[in-house]
């Protein structure tokens, strides 16, 4: 089941909340046998098998089977591998990259080459945005007859020319392909992590998901909450709780103490601002909330993070 048609604009959201920020794509050819490990911090991997099939190993457990027209994503930038027979040594796709010119590359054991991926990366410009932990590890959007699913076969297609024989601008042009991959693949993704995306997919959640994150600052209560959502309080909590992970208020309180970091850093306004921006009523009770989630008060927090990018 893919997200309500409805609730675009709660993706879109989130998805400039947290900036993510396409880095460059690779079209690799790996000859078998080969282990090709993503272990950089912070890079959050998209995989496009153009031809062959390998394993992706997610965390050194999770094992899951890929073949040609499969595309993954791993949105939380979890350590993984794509690997194919027994290799004895492993290859870093990084060090990879960094060690062969242009975007051609070739790498593994001595034998035929068993899988063609294209391989790129990105970043969330905001690391400490509390949706992230919203998203499943692994996304995997199965591909038909060897080829990606006819939505996504457009931007893959382009994604893989661009990687395969890059020319004027293609870095402009995959990272805007890849902005509109990952979009689309997160809006058809049915997933059984609780998070917001998995709120998504109920048409009562993602209203009142939507509402949240129009207007966090808002006077919102359970019981204007529920409203938005056209239930009850009691079966709005619930329903929540069990989706998302976590009770509508302290989502809310999440959303709003994530906004208020950002404003003390990056637009270094008083703590009393902060706090009316955000839907505290007071200074005192949001220094006091403030406190509890970072472990020190809203003025020392500003004093130790200089503006940049990041939280």
């Amino acid at each position: 089941m893919s997200v309500p048609r409805t609730t675009p604009d709660v993706l879109a959201a989130v998805l400039r909340e947290v900036s993510f920020t396409s880095a460059a794509y690779r079209w690799i050819e790996m000859g078998a046998p080969f282990r090709l490990v993503f272990d950089r911090p912070g890079l959050r991997g998209v995989h496009l098998i153009a031809s062959g099939e390998c394993d992706l190993v997610l965390a050194g457990r999770e094992v899951t089977p890929l073949a040609a027209g499969d595309t993954v994503i791993l949105p939380r930038g979890d350590d993984h591998e794509l690997r194919h027979g027994h290799a004895a040594n492993p290859t870093s796709g990084f060090e990879l990259a960094g060690r062969t010119p242009g975007a051609h590359l070739r790498g593994g054991g001595p034998g035929p080459v068993a899988a063609t991926i294209v391989c790129g990366a990105f970043i969330a410009g905001d690391p400490g945005h509390p949706a992230l932990g919203g998203l499943p590890r692994l996304i995997v959007v199965p591909g038909e007859d060897g080829r990606p699913p006819a939505w996504l076969a457009p931007y893959v297609e382009v994604l893989r020319q661009e990687a395969f024989d890059a020319g004027p601008g293609s870095d402009v042009v995959m990272a805007r392909l890849s902005d509109a991959l990952i979009a689309r693949a997160l809006r058809a993704t049915a997933t059984d992590h609780p998070g917001w995306l998995a709120g998504l997919r109920d048409p009562h959640l993602a209203a009142a998901l939507g509402a949240l994150h129009a207007d966090p600052a808002g006077p919102w209560t359970l019981r204007t909450l529920a409203a938005a959502a056209g239930l009850s309080r009691t079966a709005f909590t619930a329903r929540f709780a069990a989706t998302v992970g976590e009770p509508p208020m302290g989502y809310l309180r999440s959303l709003r103490l994530h906004r208020a970091r950002r404003l003390l850093r990056d637009e270094r306004l008083t703590v009393a601002v902060v706090a009316a921006r955000v839907g505290y009523g007071s200074e005192v009770a949001f220094a006091a909330a403030f406190r509890r989630a970072a472990g020190m008060p809203p003025g020392e927090w500003r004093r130790q993070h200089p503006e940049g990018p990041g939280v």
